[in-house]
């Protein structure tokens, strides 16, 4: 597995899968890269650099554990694109992998050809997402046998009387089937610390990146599912808004890992944007 050095000296490692022009791949969580797979065959059209985020997978823990703060954390991209040799880079981003690649495109526009956001966090831009919405997106899988349960573990998480986030699993996934249960099972983050410390304090600064993203000019790409719940298709809507001409797309059927509940339907998106 290759490494490079992060500005800090934390060597960051990331594979390579794949033929074609090259995509940087940010993972959310924060988690290894792992669990995006070979997002649902994208590897036939391009060839994915697939991070694992510092203090994850295997790249190595800094020494500084405030540098696992998501905008401390836009360096290593830059460190990667220089590693790289590439003068531009197709940057995707899943879930809060979308908060690091915004902030990254924010910064650094002209390094970036095309920015796609997959089920798209939105801490970066300060959009809110209530309990209400996630329990309304919700509702629409009521007739699914696991509903019950599932619905009555986010009612309680969401009044902020109860903590069992693993009862509403399910509710990631567009089907709840053998395949999501052992996707599931694998994709839990390996580092509890850089995961709370993603989103430390001074971590985002919503105001100036809507500013820089309303600059942007490289072609934007925004992905989520029907039934995400992680990344509601409303508040993505209004994501996509901040950036002029982005396209957004919901794909039916889908929760937070689209290339796993219709893997035809989103390569077929995901390649067109990139080509």
């Amino acid at each position: 597995m290759p490494t490079f050095s992060a500005p800090d000296g934390t060597r960051l490692a990331y594979r390579v899968i794949g033929d074609g022009a090259p995509v940087v791949c940010l993972p959310g969580g924060p988690a290894d890269s792992t669990y995006l797979g070979d997002l649902g065959g994208l590897t036939t059209h391009r060839r994915l650099i697939l991070l694992d985020l510092r203090g994850t997978g295997r790249s190595a823990v800094p020494a500084d554990t405030s540098s696992y703060r998501c905008d401390r954390q836009v360096d290593d991209v830059e460190a990667l694109r220089e590693h790289l040799g590439l003068p531009r880079i197709d940057l995707l981003g899943h879930s809060a992998g979308a908060n690091l690649a915004t902030q990254y495109a924010a910064r650094h526009p002209k390094r970036v050809s095309k920015l796609a956001l997959l089920g798209p966090g939105t801490r970066a831009v300060g959009i809110a997402i209530s309990g209400e919405t996630r329990r309304e997106l919700a509702r629409l899988r009521g007739n699914e046998p696991w509903f019950p349960e599932a619905f009555a573990a986010l009612e309680a998480i969401t009044e902020g009387t109860g903590s069992d986030w693993e009862a509403i699993a399910p509710f990631r996934y567009g089907r709840w089937d053998a395949a999501a249960r052992q996707h599931h099972a694998a994709s839990r983050p390996d580092n509890e610390e850089a995961a709370a410390l993603f989103g430390a304090e001074g971590a985002f600064s919503p105001e100036a990146t809507r500013a820089a993203l309303a600059a942007c000019e490289m072609p934007v790409l925004l992905l989520t599912g029907e039934f995400d719940m992680n990344s509601p298709p409303r508040p993505t809507a209004e994501f996509a808004e901040l950036f002029p001409g982005a396209a957004l797309v919901i794909q039916p059927g889908a929760g937070h890992y689209p290339w796993l509940d219709d893997a035809d339907r989103f390569v077929a998106t995901t390649a067109a944007f990139l080509r």
